[in-house]
C-alpha cells in the first residue's frame, strides 16, 4: 500500500510546493515582470481560485476515466502551466499560466486523496489520507524554503522550473508504481450534485471554511504578527515558518492513525479547540522568539492535522462520491486562503497585526460549531442498525 501512497504524497509535495512559493519570491517577479507587488501577488489569487473552482468540475468531469489516467493528466497540466509560468515574458501570459497550473492541482490532489482511501483498508484509510495530504504539509517545510532560495539566490523562473520537476517526477512515479485501480461505479448526475444539498456536508466544509480562514488570516500576514520576535529578520522568519511546516507534517501524518483510533469528530474538535485557544494567545506568545516558535508549533500540529479527519468525515459521509467531496474540501481549503487575506488585512485594520490571532480565533471556534453541528446532524441521520436474527 505505501509505494503508491509515497508517489501520490510526492504528486501533493509538488502542488503544494506551488501554492506557497510565490509568496516568497514576490518581489524578484514583480521586478522581472515590471509590475507591483500587489499585483505579482495576484499570481498567487490566481493559482488559489483556479484550483477552488475546477476541483469540483473536473472531479464530475473525469469521473469515468481510469484513476490513474486523471491524476498522470492533472499533473501533465500541473507541469505545462509551471514551465510556461517559467518561460512566458509578459505579466497577463504568466496570470493565465498559473491559472493552467491550479487546474492540474485540482485535478490530482482530490483525486490522489480518494485514491488512497480507496486502496487503504477500511482501519488504515485515515492512515492513507495523512499520508498523501503530508505532501502538503512538507511542501511548507522544504519545498517553499527550498524554491524560495532558489529564486533568492538567482531567477525566480529557476524556482518555476524546480516546481516543474517536482511534478515531472511524481508523474514518473505515478506512471510506474501506482496499480490499476477500479473505477467508482458510474453516479447519474443528480446523484452526483446531491451531496452540494447535503446539510452534513455544507456544515462540515463550512467548519473546513471557518478554520482556515482563521489561520491563514494570520498567515498572511505573520511577518507583520511576529516582528516582535524576529525584530524584522527575514532568516529569522523563515526559520520560524520551517518550524511550523515540520510541525504541520507531524500533525498531518499523527492525526490519521489518532483518526483512525479515536474517530473524525474527537480529533476534530481537540484540534480546533486547541488552535483557537493558540491563536487567542498570540497577541503574547508573539512577542519572544522562543513564545513564537511553541505557538507555531501548536499551529502547525493542530491546524494541519484538521485536513486528514475532515477528509475522512466527508468521504464517510458518502463513499460513492469521495472524489467530488474531496475536490470540494481542497477547494474550500482555498477559497480559505483566498478570503484570509482581506479578512487579515481587515483585522489589522481594527485590531492591529499583533492582535491578528484574536481575529483568527473567531473564525477558528466558529469552524468548531459548525463542525459540531455536522457531527449531530450526519448521527441523526445515520442508518439504524440491522437487528441480529
Amino acid at each position: 500500500m505505501y509505494r503508491p501512497l509515497i508517489v501520490l504524497a510526492l504528486g501533493t509535495f509538488a502542488i503544494g510546493t506551488d501554492s506557497f512559493v510565490v509568496a516568497g519570491i514576490l518581489p524578484e517577479i514583480a521586478d522581472s515582470l515590471e509590475v507591483s507587488r500587489s499585483a505579482a501577488g495576484q499570481l498567487i489569487t490566481a493559482y488559489a481560485l483556479a484550483y477552488a473552482l475546477f476541483g469540483p468540475v473536473m472531479a464530475a468531469a473525469t469521473a469515468r476515466w481510469p484513476r490513474r489516467r486523471v491524476l498522470l493528466t492533472g499533473l501533465a497540466v500541473f507541469c505545462a502551466g509551471n514551465l510556461a509560468t517559467a518561460l512566458l515574458p509578459a505579466y497577463g501570459l504568466v496570470l493565465a499560466s498559473r491559472v493552467v497550473a491550479g487546474l492540474g492541482g485540482a485535478m490530482f490532489t482530490p483525486i490522489g486523496t480518494a485514491v488512497a482511501a480507496q486502496i487503504a483498508p477500511p482501519d488504515r484509510r485515515g492512515r492513507a489520507i495523512s499520508i498523501v495530504m503530508a505532501g502538503l504539509s512538507a511542501a511548507t517545510a522544504l519545498g517553499a524554503p527550498i524554491g524560495t532560495v532558489l529564486g533568492s539566490a538567482g531567477d525566480w523562473r529557476v524556482t518555476m522550473l524546480f516546481v516543474t520537476a517536482l511534478g515531472a517526477l511524481a508523474f514518473a512515479g505515478v506512471a510506474v508504481l501506482l496499480p490499476p485501480v477500479p473505477v467508482p461505479p458510474p453516479v447519474p448526475l443528480r446523484r452526483r450534485l446531491a451531496p452540494l444539498a447535503d446539510a452534513r456536508v455544507t456544515l462540515s466544509l463550512g467548519a473546513v471554511l471557518g478554520v482556515f480562514t482563521g489561520l491563514y488570516a494570520v498567515y498572511s500576514y505573520i511577518s507583520a504578527s511576529f516582528d516582535r520576535a524576529t525584530d524584522g529578520d527575514g532568516a529569522t522568519l523563515a526559520a520560524l515558518l520551517f518550524v511550523w511546516g515540520v510541525a504541520a507534517t507531524a500533525g498531518n501524518l499523527g492525526a490519521g492513525a489518532i483518526t483512525d483510533r479515536f474517530g473524525d469528530r474527537r480529533v476534530i474538535n481537540v484540534l480546533a479547540a486547541v488552535a483557537a485557544l493558540d491563536f487567542a494567545l498570540l497577541p503574547w506568545t508573539s512577542r519572544t522568539l522562543l513564545t513564537a516558535a511553541l505557538a507555531l508549533v501548536v499551529w502547525g500540529v493542530c491546524g494541519w492535522g484538521l485536513l486528514v479527519p475532515s477528509a475522512h468525515r466527508l468521504i464517510g459521509i458518502s463513499p460513492a462520491t469521495a472524489p467530488l467531496l474531496t475536490a470540494l474540501n481542497a477547494a474550500t481549503v482555498y477559497v480559505g486562503v483566498s478570503l484570509s487575506g482581506v479578512i487579515g488585512a481587515a483585522g489589522i485594520a481594527v485590531v492591529g497585526a499583533h492582535r491578528l490571532g484574536l481575529v483568527g480565533a473567531v473564525f477558528i471556534l466558529t469552524g468548531l460549531v459548525l463542525a459540531e453541528l455536522a457531527h449531530r446532524r450526519i448521527r441523526r441521520e445515520a442508518p439504524a442498525p440491522v437487528p441480529v436474527s
